[in-house]
């Protein structure tokens, strides 16, 4: 068995105080990294840097409205300040953003405006200012994003979001390719309907099984299987590993039959 060693790494997550995000930030704590922890709400980060310090990691929490490019860059200072350099980067902020799904002829535009910056616009922006610690600092880095399986097939009720994180996709081909030569790896990692607090209290108990009976392997994602995918894809045991899309979805793109997103 070849263990998975952080240790002397220092890592930034998005998003971090609930969901996916949380279990990234735990699962590389567990690996030996020391974590910036990032929610909007600064208990949130709070909690989850109280977690990992009860297990014996290192944290701390540093919260900030990312859809603000300051706010940005002095939540990444202030992990460079904490913890002395960044090594990887996970962007994890983003989704409907309280918005209900809706039909692409029922979708405002502000709606569009509001989901393209929140999924996208946000993204780039937390990007850079990571990208910008890693090439000063001279020795490369893993910047890591999260999309979604609904780039891989029509986003019923869902266009804004679906186009946007598919623009994220996008987006990590050309990071890969700017930064390959300062030795920065980038990817994107696509969870399926993944079963946080969040998608179950939006979602029916009828809707739920009729996703479970759609996918292949007859389960939803865990959020703490991405986890597990960012602690690979963060680790030199991915060193070759770069402008990748990578799904982790119990095999949902392939279904045929995906219900529609319920609307309220």
């Amino acid at each position: 068995m070849i263990p998975i060693d952080h240790s002397g790494r220092v890592a930034l997550v998005t998003g971090a105080g609930a969901g996916i995000g949380r279990e990234i930030a735990l699962w590389l704590a567990r690996s030996g990294a020391a974590v910036g922890v990032n929610d909007l709400v600064p208990e949130r980060a709070s909690a989850v840097v109280a977690s990992i310090a009860s297990e014996g990691g290192q944290a701390v929490a540093v919260p900030a409205d990312c859809r603000s490019a300051s706010a940005v860059v002095d939540m990444v200072s202030s992990v460079v300040s904490s913890f002395g350099r960044l090594d990887i980067a996970v962007n994890n902020v983003g989704m409907m953003n309280g918005r209900t799904p809706a039909p692409f002829l029922d979708t405002s535009d502000d709606a569009w405006e509001d989901l393209v910056a929140q999924n996208l616009l946000l993204a780039a922006s937390c990007a850079r200012a990571q990208a910008r610690v890693m090439r000063d600092q001279g020795d490369g880095g893993v910047i890591l994003f999260v999309t979604s399986g609904e780039t891989t097939r029509p986003a019923l009720g869902m266009a804004p979001y679906g186009a946007a994180k598919a623009a994220v996709n996008h987006l990590v081909t050309t990071m890969a390719v700017e930064l390959g030569p300062l030795g920065i790896r980038v990817n994107a990692m696509a969870p399926g309907t993944t079963l946080t607090e969040t998608v179950r209290a939006a979602f029916s108990d009828a809707h739920v099984l009729s996703l479970v009976e759609s996918i292949p392997l007859r389960r939803m994602t865990e959020p703490d299987e991405l986890a597990r995918l960012t602690v690979f894809l963060a680790s030199d045991l991915a060193r070759c590993i770069t402008g990748q899309f990578i799904l982790a979805d119990a095999g949902a793109h392939l279904s045929r039959t995906r219900p529609a997103a319920p609307r309220s």
